[in-house]
């Protein structure tokens, strides 16, 4: 699979270096750079690429008004290219894939290219189930219901209530009532709000267990319900702070951080 991709930058030697760094990578393909917005703007729009690296600080049109001025058509991923920290959050409200400080890190430019297969690959996987509906809806709408039921039984198969065994007695956990859970060695502490229990279960067992959609983890020890964040503060290093709806504040690092762009907008 290529990945088309566009370079936007107002320095030419950041789109070299960028350019020099991702002839590593054999299924990105540089089809076009750009040195301003405006540039930007038509070159997305005419060439459709799947993924753009976009400088945010340009004369005339910054990184944010490309994002704007292309939302009428099916927007390309985006990475963020910035030399200024503050701009972290904005990134995650344009739901960008990734940003990167410069000088571009190898490493994290590596893991950037991952996380846009990743996201490709998911794009696509549902384009085709879109077109398989489609398709089922005019040649046999009983094998649509049939498929339909099965995705709900899919959602279904998620535990709606949890049984945690806590200092001698069994407590029935609303899943939809907990906040956030916590690896805490050989233990999981479950966080509802007013009331913290441990559960004897590895994070892996118990992720199976619950919606991903609505659970996800932030960080390597830490699962957060995404329905109750209420709040997405800016830290250093490329980090946040979720507020939950109790006020608890729960730690995103950067290796999670795409999970912030799934819900802020």
């Amino acid at each position: 699979m290529t990945i088309r991709t566009i370079l936007v930058d107002d320095e030419s030697l950041a789109v070299q270096g960028l350019a020099l760094r991702l002839e590593k990578f054999a299924d990105i393909e540089i089809i076009e750079t750009c040195s301003n917005g405006r540039e930007a703007i038509r070159a997305i729009k005419t060439l459709k690429p799947d993924l753009v690296f976009l400088d945010i600080q340009m004369p005339g049109f910054d990184g944010f008004s490309v994002v704007k001025g292309v939302m009428e058509i099916e927007p390309p991923l985006f990475v963020f290219v910035t030399a200024y920290q503050e701009h972290a959050i904005r990134a995650f409200e344009a739901n960008a894939v990734n940003y990167l400080m410069k000088p571009v890190d190898e490493d994290k430019l590596a893991d950037t290219v991952e996380r846009v297969r990743q996201r490709l690959a998911e794009k696509r996987s549902t384009e085709e189930a879109e077109k398989l509906k489609d398709v089922l809806a005019e040649v046999s709408p009983e094998s649509l219901e049939d498929l339909t039921s099965g995705e709900d039984d899919l959602t279904s198969r998620y535990e709606k209530m949890i049984n945690v065994k806590d200092k001698g007695q069994i407590f029935r956990v609303d899943v939809d009532t907990i906040e956030h859970i916590e690896a805490a060695g050989d233990y999981m502490v479950i966080y509802t709000g007013d009331n913290s229990l441990i559960l004897r279960e590895t994070m892996k067992d118990l992720e199976r267990r619950l919606d991903p959609k609505v659970f996800q983890r932030v960080h390597r020890s830490t699962i957060v319900n995404l329905d109750l964040v209420r709040q997405v503060k800016p830290h250093t290093n490329g980090e946040c702070f979720l507020v939950l709806e109790s006020g608890a504040e729960v730690k995103v690092s950067r290796s999670y951080r795409d999970v912030v762009a799934r819900f802020v907008h």
